[in-house]
């Protein structure tokens, strides 16, 4: 662009004023439309539940509509591979489980990058998992739970929703801390008849979240013997902590929020604050409880910190144990 002499600082002055005005615009104009959430499991679970608590507040903030879109599929890979193949615009976002990272220490073809296709917006929760065994299992405490493992070595059974499954991750990630823990491991397709086998002794031992096993143990139809916080958890304050049986063991499934990679940092900052905004409500920490889960607001880089460490934690533990998917 060429401007007369005269014009030059003037017209410079126009053209600086008009790059400054745009930038902010774009700032601040998102969103300008709705945002969907991608849920990439059928509607009903914890993504679900988390997810769609999260958008009605979050459309609330950012004056959009937020809409929940459940693309399940290939344990969650389908919808968050759509998702990580979208236009970087903030439009388009997917909310995930700490599963992601577990399917990734197993699956050679993941249609994605967890680290690297996918930026990290922000946590929704995280939250411990129940120990959970059959009635008639001889343990009540984790010291009696290993006791007993390691007194009729190879002769008992533990449950997992499926090979290369979170729950399998949970028992494999127990038997490595311990180091000498000899107990088989039967895979199922999905929790529902992975509990009922529990009940039904068919297996001794199940690790998964608390709307998976506490209705059971409340109605007494099986028996918590541990939780896998490092600490005494507000999800089950009255079980104790498998690591004070097992030094250092630490289980813990999170949920939250990505988009694509090369979403712009400040639309990432603007959903970020938004989300933290709304894990501080009372309203939301409470409902959050009842599902088994604390909220836990991080920043991006904090968020991303964590997916990137458990990535390789599990593909560390996969090696080691032979953990592998069906």
């Amino acid at each position: 662009m060429h401007f007369p002499s005269f014009l030059r600082p003037r017209a410079l002055a126009v053209v600086a004023f008009a790059a400054f005005a745009g930038a902010a615009f774009a700032q601040g104009g998102y969103p300008s439309k709705t945002i969907t959430i991608v849920v990439p499991y059928p509607a009903g679970g914890s993504n679900d539940t988390f997810a769609r608590q999260v958008a009605k507040e979050l459309g609330d903030q950012l004056k959009q509509p937020v809409i929940i879109d459940n693309r399940p599929g290939a344990s969650g890979n389908t919808g968050t591979a759509q998702v990580a193949r979208s236009a970087p615009d903030g439009y388009t976002l997917v909310a995930v489980s700490s599963s992601m990272t577990t399917n990734a220490a197993v699956q050679t073809k993941l249609p994605f990058d967890p680290v690297k296709g996918l930026a990290p917006v922000a946590m929704f929760a995280k939250g411990p998992f129940i120990v959970a065994v059959n009635n008639e299992f001889p343990a009540k405490t984790p010291a009696e739970l290993i006791a007993a493992i390691k007194a009729k070595p190879g002769q008992y059974n533990y449950a997992s929703s499926g090979s290369g499954s979170v729950n399998q991750f949970g028992t494999e990630l127990l038997k490595a801390k311990v180091g000498d823990l000899q107990i088989a491991h039967i895979p199922y397709k999905g929790m529902g008849p992975a509990v009922t086998d529990l009940v039904g002794n068919q297996t001794q031992l199940l690790i998964s979240s608390g709307p998976s096993l506490l209705p059971m143990v409340r109605a007494g139809k099986l028996r918590a013997v541990g939780i896998t916080s490092l600490k005494p958890s507000p999800i089950a304050p009255d079980l104790t902590p498998i690591s004070t049986a097992v030094p250092g063991y630490e289980f813990e499934l999170w949920w939250g929020l990505l988009a694509p990679a090369g979403t712009p940092a400040d639309v990432v900052a603007k959903l970020n604050g938004a989300v933290n905004q709304i894990l501080a409500k009372p309203e939301i920490t409470a409902n959050f409880l009842r599902e088994g889960a604390i909220a836990t607001p991080l920043t991006p880089a904090q968020f991303g910190t964590v997916i990137a460490d458990d990535v390789e934690r599990w593909k560390k533990l996969a090696k080691q144990q032979n953990i592998t998917a069906d």
